[in-house]
């Protein structure tokens, strides 16, 4: 039974890194955005990086906005629709302005993996283990250039879907300080025989101190869904208090649609508008 679970758990990933790679269409209509590359010393490679700005950016001064980081952010992955999703729930008043930094793909099972000792997962994967190296470019490189050409505030949350939620949650757990709000929407967890939901609970018992905010969600899909289940119960039994948590099942959606379904509501629950007070005279 596990093995025909695995095989299931490989299609999704073939499945994940195919939509990844090939959609949305190049037709699909995007919102006024910014492109730049970025010589990355780190990866030994350019990257072409994709920047939305909130309306009225330029207009607003010295306002700072918050950033909210994608992997899978080429104009042919997911920034269309996600930056598309963010311009319309700002308008409408339901998400507090943000920027988006949308990260284009150029080996994406090697940036979004760690090491794996499963001989399985090389079979789709062959080149492996870099997200500790994608890790520090986003750290080290990307995000102190984004800092220098932008305004941006301190606030940072990260969204992706399936192989990108998986190195979402790996990045958690590896460094939690890097992100205030990790958005993972089905995420391979199936990776490296589920290494990282079997250390989840230790993990957060020796974290009392973690301030944090975790979203997980799982489709209609036979070896994400149970693995995401655990790691809830890791996170009922063991989160500490400052961490803001969250597992949502969506059996009614597939691993090839959860992104563009759900993305919607859950931004605008985790990136809601920011209340304002009136000062009394």
């Amino acid at each position: 039974m596990r093995t025909s679970m695995k095989c299931v758990g490989l299609l999704l990933f073939v499945l994940g890194c195919a939509c990844a790679s090939t959609k949305p269409l190049p037709t699909e209509p995007v919102p006024p955005h910014q492109t730049f590359t970025l010589d990355s010393a780190k990866l030994k490679e350019p990257r072409p990086i994709n920047v939305y700005l909130p309306p009225g950016y330029a207009a607003s001064g010295d306002t700072r906005f918050p950033v909210l980081y994608m992997p899978d952010g080429g104009l042919k992955e997911d920034f269309p629709h996600l930056a598309t999703t963010v311009d319309t729930a700002i308008r409408a008043g339901e998400l507090r302005p943000v920027i988006i930094v949308g990260i284009e793909n150029t080996v994406r099972r090697r940036d979004m993996t760690g090491p794996t000792t499963v001989a399985t997962d090389l079979e789709v994967a062959p080149v492996t283990g870099g997200s500790a190296t994608f890790r520090a470019f986003i750290h080290e490189e990307l995000m102190p250039e984004v800092e220098r050409r932008y305004r941006v505030t301190q606030e940072r949350a990260i969204i992706g879907e399936s192989l990108a939620g998986y190195f979402i949650v790996e990045t958690f757990f590896l460094q939690p300080d890097l992100f205030d709000t990790y958005l993972a929407l089905s995420p391979s967890l199936w990776w490296n025989a589920e290494s990282l939901v079997n250390g989840a609970g230790e993990w957060l018992a020796t974290h009392p101190d973690l301030r944090a905010g975790i979203y997980l969600s799982s489709a209609d899909e036979t070896d994400i869904g149970p693995a995401v289940a655990r790691l809830q119960e890791s996170l009922r039994a063991n989160a500490p208090a400052g961490l803001k948590w969250e597992v949502e099942p969506r059996p009614d959606l597939r691993h090839d649609n959860i992104y563009r379904q759900s993305s919607p509501g859950v931004l605008r629950k985790w990136l809601p508008p920011v209340a304002t007070t009136n000062a009394t005279p």
